[in-house]
């Protein structure tokens, strides 16, 4: 059976009335904004089984089966995927273009099987286990019921082994959970659970698939919060929480809700709150901004209005100015997050703070006042020292002149040199390579590594279709520093570039399709393990160069400090160093391997 493209899934998927398919074979009477009937699956009479029209999901309290459109009709009917999608797409008018099969499986359907199956078990755990009254306590502490955790895919995630004992009986390999990063695997040998004693909570991609969990610890401990390693399918910086649910709403809305915390976001949406999401850390990321830039430009932030919160606020805000958004700013009342004020005064409670909200300049210029740093020259100049970054972040011109007459007004410094110091000051965060000793061992062997691996991570992409929409998920094209490999990239990573998987780009300049017919060349021979490796391999070595640059950067700035501030940089390269092992493990291995990061970071190391 020929192949049905990705995006006409999710646009029949999103046209599904769920209602009208379901209501055909079970009566349905409504409760609130859900409907309730006899579940069609266990053959109860009671009404325990509900359909959420709102989010395109049915869900039995009883038996627990749960799903879409598609899945329903599956489970009910015995229809195949595909066949499930045809039958909804028939309903609502959607002509389905076929496409040839994929040369291939997608290596990492192993890992979505596995998490999916994960999945289950932590919410049968939650619903079941002894063990986990502590969680479901923690639940009724923070106003949950868990006839509503449930269906929104908390689960617990219990000490020892039981997971790996559970998944060894359904046949799941360790080594796929490993990979997964459900399991660790320790030195000697052994493993052991990633996420134990927690409350666990599914972290989705844009296609609705479970890639990875949050946890929060519910005895004493840290970290608080334990996310998902760094996987195949899970990349922190390039999901967003909660808008595979959000998406459809944040277009109608023609606007974006950001908050911090996985409860802010269920406790908005379950109040009719929906177009809210959450990054996966305490700022929003440049591949996240992207991602959202797709569905609106406009954005209100609402993180706590501590000064950690506010400092979260403007970092967000900044890179939502830097993919041209209008950002404003909600500010909540004392004592009060997104959550709790949400379960005290409902959607009308959020809605006034959102109605209020001002834009994010206006937001810092509120707080500056408030602490009089505008009544002299001294505090104006401090003043403008933290109002700048934000200028600066404005890409859109025209918000970047309404901030600059702002600053006028408020300053009395005239805009243009306002301008020109939000053009000096900007210029060197635009270079694409920070600068360090030239002709460095170091240098030369950095710069090699990358053009190797972006000339690597083409010839993949070219060799199938699989590769090139697992690209297209996962690597933004400013990973590519090399002129002409990025040019390549986007030939192909555009609408429509599979047919240049087979075919030259003919427009595309004479040096792009040059670095195509040698590329092609060489992609012969590559299995599918051996492809998933150097895959891997290349977008690790990519996503970390700015980070290692960075390192480099600050090992040098070391070596030039006066003795007053090593102490400080020795703490910062520790802490980034750290930082770094853990996000990118293999690099890490790798680089410390090559050139041993001691040696990198010079002399003052040792102190």
């Amino acid at each position: 059976m020929s192949r049905i493209p990705d995006d006409v899934i999710e646009q029949v998927r999103d046209s599904a009335d769920l209602l009208e398919i379901i209501g055909e074979s079970v009566e349905l009477k409504r409760t609130g904004t859900d409907y309730r009937g006899p579940c069609p699956f266990h053959g109860g009479t009671h009404r325990n089984f509900a359909v959420i029209p709102k989010k395109g999901i049915f869900y039995c309290y009883v038996c627990h089966e749960g799903g879409d459109a598609f899945s329903y009709l599956m489970k009910r009917f015995g229809m195949d995927y595909p066949t499930a999608v045809r039958e909804v797409a028939r309903r609502v008018g959607i002509t389905i273009p076929e496409q040839a099969e994929q040369a291939g499986p997608d290596p990492r359907e192993p890992l979505f099987s596995a998490v999916a199956v994960v999945q289950d078990w932590f919410a049968t755990q939650l619903r079941e286990l002894p063990e986990a009254k502590t969680a479901r306590g923690y639940l009724q502490e923070r106003h949950w019921d868990l006839q509503e955790a449930i269906p929104l895919g908390l689960g617990y995630a219990p000490r020892g082994p039981a997971l790996q004992v559970a998944m060894r009986e359904l046949g799941i390999d360790e080594d796929v959970l490993v990979e997964a990063g459900i399991v660790v695997r320790r030195d000697d040998g052994g493993s052991y659970p990633r996420f134990r004693d927690r409350l666990t909570f599914p972290i989705h991609d844009i296609r609705g698939r479970v890639v990875g969990f949050g946890g929060r610890i519910l005895g004493s401990g840290e970290p608080k919060y334990l996310n998902s390693p760094e996987t195949p399918i899970y990349h922190k910086g390039r999901l967003v929480y909660n808008l595979h649910h959000a998406k459809h709403a944040i277009r109608q809305a023609e606007c974006v809700l950001l908050v911090e915390g996985y409860f802010d976001v269920l406790r908005l949406a379950q109040v009719g709150i929906d177009h809210v999401v959450a990054p996966l850390g305490t700022a929003l990321t440049s591949d996240q901004a992207a991602i959202l830039k797709r569905y609106t430009s406009r954005a209100v932030v609402l993180y706590d209005s501590d000064q950690a919160g506010l400092r979260a606020t403007f970092r967000t805000a900044d890179e939502l100015l830097r993919h041209e958004f209008e950002v404003r700013v909600g500010t909540l009342p004392p004592g009060e997050d997104p959550d709790s004020l949400a379960e005290a005064g409902g959607a009308q409670a959020v809605q006034g703070v959102l109605d209020d909200a001002i834009d994010v300049l206006e937001r810092k210029i509120q707080i500056l006042q408030r602490k009089g740093w505008f009544e002299g020259i001294e505090h104006r100049r401090r003043a403008l020292d933290r109002l700048m970054p934000t200028v600066r972040a404005a890409k859109s011109s025209i918000t970047k002149e309404l901030y600059l007459a702002r600053l006028e007004e408020l300053t009395g410094v005239a805009k243009e040199v306002l301008a020109q110091d939000a053009q000096e000051r900007t210029m060197p965060q635009r270079a694409v390579r920070p600068q360090r000793v030239p002709g460095s061992t170091s240098t030369r062997r950095s710069q090699r590594d990358g053009d190797l691996a972006e000339r690597d991570l083409l010839r993949v992409i070219l060799q199938s279709p699989v590769w090139l929409e697992r690209a297209r998920e996962q690597v933004p094209a400013d990973w590519f520093e090399g002129d002409v490999y990025r040019a390549l990239y986007e030939v192909l990573a555009a609408p429509g570039g599979e047919r240049y998987q087979v075919e030259p780009p003919d427009m595309a300049p004479d040096t792009v399709r040059q670095l195509w017919a040698r590329l092609k060349q060489t992609e012969s021979g590559l299995d599918v393990e051996g492809a998933d490796v150097i895959f891997a391999r290349a977008c690790q070595i990519l996503e970390s160069r700015p980070y290692f640059r960075e390192l480099d950067d600050l090992a040098s700035r070391r070596r030039q400090a006066p003795a007053a501030e090593q102490e400080a940089l020795l703490s910062e390269h520790q802490r980034r160093m750290k930082e770094l092992q853990t996000r990118f493990p293999r690099e890490w291995k790798r680089r410390y391997t090559q050139r041993g990061w001691r040696k990198a970071a010079g002399p003052a190391a040792s102190n």
